[in-house]
C-alpha cells in the first residue's frame, strides 16, 4: 500500500521561505564583501584638485610640443618574466640629451594596485634604461617622465601590450 503524502503545512512554507532568503541575504552580503575588498579605488584622490591642474597640463603639453624632442622608448620581456625598458632622447636638432632624470611607470589600466616604477638611469649618451621584475602579461600604460632640475619637462603615456 502506497503511504499518503505529507500535507504541506504552514510550518514547512515558513521554513522553505526562511531557507530561500536566507540563501538570497547570503550570497548578496558575500558578494558584497568580495566587491568592497576588491575595489581599487579611484582614478585621483580629488577631482576638485585635479580639475584645479587642469590649465598647467594644457600649458606643460604646450611646452612639449614646442620643444620638438624626439623620445622614443623600447619595452622588450624578457625570459625571467620581467621588462626592459629603454628610452632614448634627442632635442629638436636630433642630438642626443643627457643630464635629463627620467622615470618610467607601468600602470595597469584596471587596478592601480598592480602600478610598477620603473627607474631609468643614464645607460649612455641620451639613453636611459630600466627592468621591472615580475610583470604579468596584458595591457599596460606605459609612463615616462622626463625632469630638469625638478621640473617636469616631458610626459608621454602609451598603451602597451605585454605577452
Amino acid at each position: 500500500m502506497a503511504s499518503a503524502p505529507k500535507p504541506l503545512t504552514g510550518t514547512k512554507v515558513l521554513l522553505m521561505l526562511v531557507a530561500f532568503f536566507g540563501v538570497v541575504i547570503g550570497v548578496n552580503v558575500t558578494m558584497a564583501k568580495l566587491a568592497i575588498a576588491t575595489l581599487p579605488g579611484t582614478d585621483v584622490d580629488s577631482p576638485y584638485a585635479a580639475g584645479l591642474t587642469y590649465d598647467r597640463e594644457i600649458s606643460a603639453a604646450q611646452d612639449q610640443a614646442a620643444r620638438n624632442w624626439q623620445v622614443s622608448a623600447h619595452i622588450e620581456r624578457r625570459t625571467d618574466g620581467g621588462v626592459a625598458l629603454q628610452v632614448e632622447a634627442r632635442d629638436a636638432s636630433g642630438q642626443p640629451m643627457t643630464g635629463l632624470k627620467f622615470d618610467g611607470r607601468l600602470e595597469r589600466p584596471t587596478d592601480k594596485r598592480a602600478d610598477l616604477a620603473v627607474e631609468l638611469p643614464e645607460a649612455g649618451i641620451g639613453i636611459y634604461r630600466g627592468n621591472a621584475a615580475s610583470v604579468a602579461p596584458g595591457q599596460w600604460d606605459l609612463v615616462i617622465e622626463g625632469e630638469v632640475r625638478g621640473e617636469r619637462v616631458f610626459l608621454s603615456r602609451n598603451r602597451v601590450i605585454l605577452n
